[in-house]
């Protein structure tokens, strides 16, 4: 079957080409995306997505896309479930700022758009194997306007998991430029201490992730105490557990840091949770 995708409002033929050279998101990263997870053809907390995007173009200065508002966003997302036939999968929607000009735009009109893969498992499940995970040392991310947001600029992400490859790790953690640890190279992260989350405040720097948020939530509903603080090493060192949240695979849990390991309990309980969140009519 030919994949396809959506491009300001229109279905295309993925296959051929479907943006310009010049399209800003190419040249300078202007933009923003979000990833959406599809369970059983219904996008997973599009509320929580479409309220993120709203308030990253506020910050980039780009305009809404004329053809993109919460509504046809859901029904975009239908459409492609139904023509490439992936009821379950991890959508990307791009917004990038749709103008001529070099790093000075011409105007701020947005354009947009869709795509879908398949994904491997039809609900959240957590890994089998704990990942093995250490600091990358090489560059911090550094905690101004745009750090809480999923801009189109991920190239630090891009050479932690580069660094990652060439040590063997699975994953690896990232720390601000006050020396917090704050994320992952792949999702936010949480850990858990005598039974009490932790994960790093979005002061430190931290994307504002939507499963970070759900994560958050679930607990509370269900008598897990959580706070949002500053981490360090030795936290991590303390911890009981450590795992990691995104929108497209949920929670994945850490066995080993360094020579610490950890257990994945809380984890589990929460990954139940968020099945039973997302699978519930």
């Amino acid at each position: 079957m030919t994949p396809h995708v959506i491009l300001n409002g229109e279905l295309c033929e993925a296959d051929k080409p479907v943006i310009t050279l010049d399209n800003r998101a190419f040249h300078y990263g202007d933009g923003l995306f979000e990833t959406i997870r599809v369970v059983n053809g219904r996008p997973c907390f599009l509320d929580a997505h479409w309220a993120r995007l709203l308030e990253g173009l506020k910050v980039l200065r780009i305009e809404q896309p004329e053809k993109l508002d919460r509504t046809s966003l859901e029904r975009y997302l239908t459409q492609l479930v139904e023509r490439c036939e992936l009821p379950n999968g991890r959508a990307r929607l791009t917004v990038f700022r749709d103008s001529p000009g070099y790093y000075r735009p011409q105007h701020h009109a947005g354009g947009f758009t869709i795509e879908l893969k398949p994904i491997p498992s039809p609900v959240y499940v957590l890994n089998d194997h704990g990942l093995t995970v250490d600091i990358y040392p090489e560059m911090r991310k550094a905690v101004n306007m745009l750090a809480v947001h999923k801009t189109l600029g991920c190239q630090l992400y891009v050479m932690a998991s580069l660094w990652c490859m060439e040590r063997g790790l699975d994953d690896c953690l990232l720390q601000n430029d006050r020396g917090n640890i704050i994320e992952s190279s792949n999702g936010n992260l949480f850990i858990v201490s005598n039974g009490v989350l932790y994960t790093p405040s979005l002061t430190d720097g931290c994307l504002a992730g939507v499963m970070r948020m759900q994560v958050i939530n679930l607990a509370l509903a269900n008598g897990i105490k959580v706070y949002e603080c500053s981490l360090n090493p030795q936290n991590l060192l303390a911890a009981d557990e450590l795992f990691f949240t995104n929108a497209s695979r949920g929670i994945t849990w850490v066995g080993g840091y360094r020579t610490k390991r950890y257990t994945h309990r809380m984890a589990q309980a929460l990954v139940d949770l968020l099945v039973r969140a997302v699978t519930t009519p």
